[in-house]
């Protein structure tokens, strides 16, 4: 077994608590589900404008549910802040796993074909765009979604990129894979207590930030656990919930 399998299985497992903890928590959406294709497969994310001018868009990653009320109400959130936001299934659509097994073969697959991760998000950034978004974009995810991200920075595959944000996300750099100079910016939230992604893990990336020159910004916060901005979860953890994304709506208004 490589390390970068047995960190996935570690990840999918140690998550199993997320979910099992996690309660049903609704509102009530401002934006609409979008269907699209990919090829001759189906996708159906999630896309709402923003409130008032533009300041540019936001591409939301989900976490291993697929895209659910989470990601509908952070980007009705973002949409309040001026910004287009999508929320881009990479699941396809009706794939929402609910059982911890369909999770894990859900993301599995993908983190084992990244071309085919990276070509999914691509699609989702498409999309975005079709539906009116403004073409600056700030591709960000969560847990699972947060991994994407840092894929979609290594790859410099996509256009108009202003930067990239990982929440409680994988840091792994796969073999043969690595930062390039010109990469936009970088902005990640960790919890300082995440049993997943260790405090190791975090500064190997920010060693590796550093060689290659990128603009960088972690931000570590104590005592909160893997998935401390899950709504409704008993892991999650108000104080770094908010702090992070008062940081990151700081790093928008830079960005953007």
């Amino acid at each position: 077994m490589t390390l970068s399998t047995h960190r996935i299985l570690k990840l999918n497992a140690l998550t199993v608590a997320v979910l099992l903890s996690t309660q049903a928590f609704g509102f009530d959406p401002q934006g609409e589900d979008v269907t699209y294709q990919v090829g001759d497969e189906s996708f159906e994310g999630y896309f709402v404008e923003a409130q008032g001018e533009s300041k540019g868009s936001v591409l939301i990653v989900h976490d291993w549910d697929g895209v659910d009320d989470y990601e509908r109400e952070r980007a009705d959130m973002l949409a309040e802040q001026g910004y287009d936001a999508f929320a881009v299934d990479l699941f396809g659509q009706g794939n929402r796993p609910q059982e911890v097994e369909a999770k894990q073969a859900a993301t599995s697959a993908l983190y084992e074909d990244r071309e085919r991760m990276r070509e999914l998000t691509l699609a989702g950034l498409t999309q975005a765009r079709e539906q009116g978004a403004e073409s600056a974009t700030v591709i960000m995810g969560y847990c699972f979604g947060g991994t994407v991200a840092l894929e979609m920075a290594r790859s410099g595959e996509a256009d108009d990129i202003a930067a990239y944000t990982s929440f409680h996300g994988g840091l792994d750099t796969p073999e043969g894979q690595s930062y390039a100079s010109d990469t936009p910016p970088i902005f990640i939230a960790h919890g300082g207590a995440d049993e997943m992604v260790s405090l190791d893990d975090v500064a190997t990336l920010a060693s590796e930030l550093e060689e290659a020159n990128i603009t960088y910004e972690i931000g570590i916060y104590s005592g909160a656990p893997h998935a401390f901005s899950v709504f409704g979860s008993d892991r999650y953890d108000e104080r770094a919930d908010q702090r992070s994304w008062a940081t990151f709506q700081k790093w928008l208004e830079e960005m953007l």
